[in-house]
């Protein structure tokens, strides 16, 4: 046991481990023990409930004044403090509607070109013309707005630059010019971490690189660094630096997937990623989340850091950690309603689930495909399998007239993504409505929105693209190396007390 000195006027206490606390409650003094009474039990009772509450604030309190050393021993390196002891900023961000041509790529794996770095992705193809999701983001000084697409499957932000360009799009702005100081040196630390151990061009002026596509479309460019101005969860701007994909060579279809477009917004774990690059220097979190409303004509919102995070009600499943920078984690049952579409074999059997919201569409193994097709035609015998509609694989001929969604959501059952159980007894559910999987073709047909990911490589993973993620606030956590979500409106953020944010990080390290 320690004796703690007096304090002085104003000076706070050090609390160390092994401190102890002694409380003295009234009427309770060295006396013999006359046994137990229920004003004694009452007692006894309130001295648990302070000790527990002391010990809580002392546990709090510690948190507030650890040195950074114990503070990343406790929350991991990627907790950053502040010089003065605070925790990091947190910027809030549009999000908006568009239309596109095609879905975007999910990231696969990387290889190397005698002449670029490349970063090779599967691209995915549905032949409708759906709505993505995009943000707004300044760039440059004097600062310039730029629409970026919001992908969490895609490593690098690249913007199409007059460098001069080769191939570009006609995007919403002026095409971004960069100065002589603006590019990444080959040897930059940044350019070799790109393109790891590969130094293939010595003589080059220019950390340069490639984009390819499953399709043969590609963007091909060289990396700049610039800043980018936020807005911060206090309503305040910041300019912070980071570095981009000087795009100035499309080619294929992705010159129609960026209509509308300035560029790629890439949101993945990877090293060159903008939360990464943003929490390496200790400017936020590790954290970012977007919020897709329902409405497909409403706009959303995405914020960088962890200020924005529900206190309540979020649903956490753990990051699976694999060699692609992808947001993926492991499902062990897939629903119709309360119909399980895993086929037998796989029984029991953990599938792969990537969270992407470059994708426009969801993507699911064959077998489980099949099972959901041959499920929405047993459920409705008044729609007939209908061939000629080519605007998605399966369309169904409804016998009445139909405007939208709402006039046969009624009639079709939520899809149910279901995951391990937490501490073996909460269940977690990730469930899709009928409104984000199913869509009404020109025709009148009620088609699925959601297709056969074996026709684009992944015979076993899950691919849970953005018309999925409607209707929820989704958060990806790398400092603690999760994911999670719940129902939201999408309206409006709500930033939480950072009291809050030290008091469930305590709460998890305890219980884990």
């Amino acid at each position: 046991m320690t004796q703690s000195a007096p304090l002085l006027s104003g000076e706070k206490p050090e609390l160390r481990h092994g401190d102890v606390f002694v409380i003295t409650l009234p009427g309770h003094h060295d006396q013999a023990d006359d046994g137990p009474s229920p004003s004694r039990w009452a007692a006894a009772w309130r001295a648990v409930m302070v000790l527990a509450a002391l010990a809580l604030a002392g546990h709090c309190y510690r948190l507030h004044y650890y040195s950074p050393e114990v503070a990343a021993r406790l929350w991991g390196e990627g907790w950053r403090w502040s010089a003065e002891g605070a925790s990091s900023s947190s910027f809030l961000l549009p999000l908006y509607t568009k239309k596109a041509g095609h879905g975007a790529g999910v990231k696969a794996s990387t290889a190397a070109l005698p002449e670029r770095f490349v970063l090779q992705e599967f691209v995915l193809l549905p032949p409708l013309i759906c709505r993505r999701y995009y943000t707004s983001i300044n760039i440059g000084n004097p600062a310039r707005p730029y629409f970026l697409d919001v992908d969490t499957g895609t490593d690098l932000t690249w913007i199409q630059c007059d460098a001069p360009c080769t191939n570009c799009t006609k995007g919403p702005h002026p095409l971004y010019k960069p100065s002589k100081g603006n590019m990444v040196h080959p040897k930059d630390s940044v350019c070799q971490e790109l393109q790891g151990n590969q130094n293939y061009c010595d003589t080059c002026k220019q950390c340069e690189y490639e984009i390819a596509y499953a399709d043969r479309s590609s963007s091909a460019g060289v990396l700049a660094r610039d800043s980018m101005q936020l807005i911060t969860a206090d309503a305040e701007r910041e300019i912070v630096p980071f570095v981009f994909g000087c795009a100035y060579d499309q080619q294929g279809k992705l010159l129609d997937s960026t209509t509308g477009t300035d560029g790629v917004l890439g949101l993945s774990n990877g090293a060159i990623s903008l939360p990464t690059q943003l929490a390496n220097q200790g400017i936020i979190s590790n954290v970012f989340g977007h919020c897709i409303p329902a409405d497909p004509t409403s706009s959303g919102y995405m914020f960088l850091g962890d200020e924005y995070i529900p206190r309540w009600g979020m649903t956490w499943v753990p990051i699976r950690n694999g060699p692609e920078n992808v947001y993926s984690t492991e499902v062990q049952k897939v629903n119709y309603g309360g119909q399980e579409l895993n086929v037998r074999r796989q029984a029991g059997k953990l599938t792969q689930v990537i969270f992407d919201s470059g994708s426009s569409y969801t993507y699911f193994p064959r077998e489980i495909y099949r099972n959901l097709i041959a499920s929405l035609e047993d459920v409705s015998p008044g729609f007939v399998h209908d061939d000629s509609d080519q605007t998605l694989p399966f369309c169904m001929k409804p016998n009445f007239p139909v405007r939208s969604v709402d006039d046969v959501k009624e009639l079709f059952k939520p899809l149910e993504l279901q995951f391990r159980k937490r501490w073996f007894v909460i269940p977690r559910t990730f469930t899709i409505s009928p409104e984000s999987y199913l869509i009404i073709s020109e025709k009148g047909n009620v088609c699925l929105g959601v297709l056969d990911g074996t026709e684009i490589g992944h015979r076993s993973t899950i691919i849970i693209g953005d018309a999925s993620l409607r209707g929820k606030l989704v958060v990806y956590d790398n400092d603690e190396n999760q994911m999670g979500w719940v129902q939201s409106d999408c309206t409006r953020p709500q930033k939480e007390s950072r009291v809050h944010s030290f008091l469930s990080r305590a709460l998890h390290s305890q219980l884990l």
